[in-house]
């Protein structure tokens, strides 16, 4: 029983641990990104997730830098 505790606490715990990202644009606009941004080469969209925790998207051309925070 302890066992099953402790894997599921270790998972759970895991799973808070996603980092935030900075989308940098060309316009000069630093938006933040709860985990990391994945870029959908199919229509040339990044999507994000926003400090709020709704999905957004935005071109890949108004892009110009994904860092780590």
């Amino acid at each position: 029983m302890k066992h099953w505790m402790f894997a599921a606490f270790c998972v759970l715990g895991l799973a808070g641990c996603a980092s935030d990202y900075v989308i940098s644009t060309n316009d000069g606009q630093m938006i933040t990104a709860h985990g990391e941004p994945k870029l959908d080469e199919d229509s040339g969209l990044y999507e994000y997730e926003d400090a709020d925790g709704r999905t957004q998207q935005i071109p890949l051309t108004q892009v110009k830098q994904v860092m780590e925070r």
